[in-house]
């Protein structure tokens, strides 16, 4: 697809999502979560301390940002949505009780749908347009679950990087891509079960910046995927400011949500898909 006519004549395009797990980013992985209090406590840092600090960022350097949380989370933590929502930015669906897909029946899956539309429904959160799967494990049920409830994007697959259509049995989503690499998780994410990483934060800083810079070389978007927990940190949060100062400093970004990106990017998709299938 080609991205040469982002809004105000940009040259690149940048989105900041975070995945607000909080406690459910470890509820979701099994019952026996619920009597572990300190890795509880370590999912509700991501909110009581990562979400502030990280609207205070974005409102310095006005960057309207996605934000895809569980229905778990919202209901749990009610004034986090309306911080969200006030602030201007994007609340996107991602699941209720972060089950993974894959490991999740084709019920349960169906209702970690249904249960996180109702939750934003309760708590007055506009129905969200985009949806990202737990893991990024994307599943053909949940793929058919997306289309039956109207999304108009998803967030989970990673065959381009660059917006696209991804494909399933003879239907399609457009897909906003993501990739490890672009990821906060990986680096720094830890539990004493399974080991982990802490890594150099200053390599997050390299490698991001040099993701953007062959974007804005090959006029596209990105996309990076922050956990409010991890990169909330004040020590990580320099290096994502660090990057923000540096794709700010040219002048030629469109900072966007992914609501927005779907927006300008599904009418070129579509054409583009005409044009093949003729």
């Amino acid at each position: 697809m080609s991205e040469n006519a982002f809004p105000g004549g940009k040259a690149v395009a940048v989105s900041l999502t975070f995945d607000v797990d909080a406690e459910a980013g470890w509820l979701g992985e099994g019952e026996e979560y619920a009597r572990r209090l300190t890795i509880l406590s370590e999912g509700r840092y991501g909110v009581i301390r990562g979400v502030p600090r990280i609207l205070n960022l974005l409102a310095r350097y006005d960057i309207p940002a996605t934000f895809f949380v569980p229905g778990y989370t919202a209901e749990q933590h009610p004034g986090l949505v309306e911080s969200l929502l006030e602030a201007g930015h994007e609340i996107a669906h991602h699941g209720y009780l972060h089950l993974r897909s894959d490991k999740a029946s084709a019920q349960a899956q169906a209702d970690e749908i249904v249960r996180g539309l109702e939750v934003f429904e309760k708590l007055g959160v506009p129905r969200p347009r985009g949806y990202r799967s737990t893991s990024w494990e994307l599943t053909p049920e949940t793929f058919d679950l997306l289309l039956e409830h109207g999304f108009a994007y998803d967030s989970s697959c990673m065959g381009d990087d660059r917006p696209y259509l991804e494909q399933w049995d003879g239907r399609q989503i457009l897909e906003i891509p993501v990739h490890w690499s672009l990821d906060d998780w990986p680096r720094f994410g830890w539990n004493i079960d399974g080991g982990g990483n802490v890594a150099d934060p200053e390599e997050l800083r390299r490698s991001w910046i040099a993701e953007f810079e062959s974007a804005r070389a090959e006029r596209r978007h990105t996309s990076f995927t922050m956990h409010p927990e991890v990169i909330g940190r004040p020590y990580r949060l320099a290096q994502l400011e660090a990057v923000i100062e540096h794709v700010a400093a040219g002048g030629d970004v469109w900072w966007a949500r992914l609501d927005e990106v779907a927006e300008h990017a599904a009418p070129r998709l579509s054409v583009a898909a005409t044009a093949v299938s003729r």
